[in-house]
């Protein structure tokens, strides 16, 4: 009998080992595909005259999936956008009348993903050929950008916020000095502006590390106010694809005050998470000014508005 008892107690122990995994298997879920996507589509503006819209290039996307968690959207224009409730509103910005095939992923539980694709046919009446010839030097050819660090106001900081007074559209609330002490590790950034022949815009930065502000540090539990590289920050590496579209910020639309220097209109826009050297999480950075020689945009955070200036010269500290 002591023998039996022996024997019995290590097979009760592993069956006992068992069932307890099984529980834990239970709790994980039934791991299902999302099924019967179905996609809606408005294009803003359509009527009798303007069957491919009004030339905004904006539409209005609504998709619906069985058993789905989230939702990406890959617009066919080397952008796309991931959202959990199937609902997003996208900009098309090639000048003309232009067809794009947009896949919908749906996911579901356990990484299960099923997708489905449709052909749209958007206008857009938008272009800034000049701001893209600045940038780049012209089709055929690659512009360098540096920051303006030889130069005060490099850097600023102001609301973002609509304000009696303006602050909005200028850098009220901080304005840098030339090699301003703290930015030293991010000034001997290059940047990269490729204007293919056919026109296709792209963007690199070549040389130097992200610098991250203080305000925006804590979001990615890092330290703030200097620079960290692609460990931190990985969209700081690789080619990117650049689209100039037109501004909406409160700064661009606020503009009725004949006391207010104008903004140009466009912003510029980087794919897979790109931009120029000052990271706050965006990768629209509004133009203000640009000329052959130098760029003035404007970057927002969620409260702020940052206020930064390039050139193509590069600037050699004293």
């Amino acid at each position: 009998m002591k023998t039996l008892k022996y024997i019995l107690i290590p097979f009760c122990a592993v069956l006992f080992f068992m069932v307890s995994c099984q529980d834990e298997d239970l709790d994980i879920g039934d791991i299902t595909t999302p099924t019967n996507i179905q996609i809606d589509v408005e294009i803003i503006g359509v009527d009798v005259n303007n069957p491919n819209g009004d030339g905004t290039g904006f539409v209005k996307f609504s998709a619906k999936a069985d058993k789905a968690i989230t939702y990406i959207y890959n617009f066919g224009d080397d952008t796309d956008n991931v959202v959990s409730t199937g609902e997003t509103m996208h900009r098309f910005t090639q000048v003309g009348v232009n067809s794009y095939t947009v896949t919908v992923i749906a996911s579901g539980t356990g990484g299960t993903q099923s997708s489905k694709s449709m052909v749209v046919e958007v206008y857009s009446s938008f272009e800034d050929q000049e701001a893209k010839d600045f940038l780049s030097g012209g089709p055929g050819t690659s512009k360098t950008w540096y920051w303006a660090a030889d130069k005060p106001v490099n850097i600023g900081l102001g609301p973002n916020e609509v304000s009696s007074g303006g602050e909005h559209r200028y850098p009220a609330w901080f304005q840098s000095n030339a090699w301003h002490s703290d930015k030293l590790c991010m000034y001997d950034a290059e940047m990269v502006f490729t204007q293919s022949a056919d026109g296709a815009l792209t963007y690199e930065q070549t040389v130097g590390n992200a610098y991250i502000p203080g305000t925006y540090a804590g979001n990615l539990g890092v330290d703030g106010d200097t620079c960290h590289g692609a460990d931190v920050v990985p969209s700081l590496v690789g080619i990117k694809n650049v689209q100039l579209v037109p501004s909406t910020s409160i700064a661009t639309i606020d503009q009725d005050d004949p006391d207010n220097e104008p903004y140009r209109g466009t912003t510029i826009n980087f794919s897979d998470g790109g931009f120029m050297s000052w990271y706050v999480g965006s990768s629209s950075f509004e133009i203000i000014e640009i000329t052959d020689s130098t760029l003035e945009v404007r970057v927002t955070e969620p409260g702020y508005a940052w206020y930064c200036v390039f050139q193509t010269e590069k600037p050699v500290q004293p």
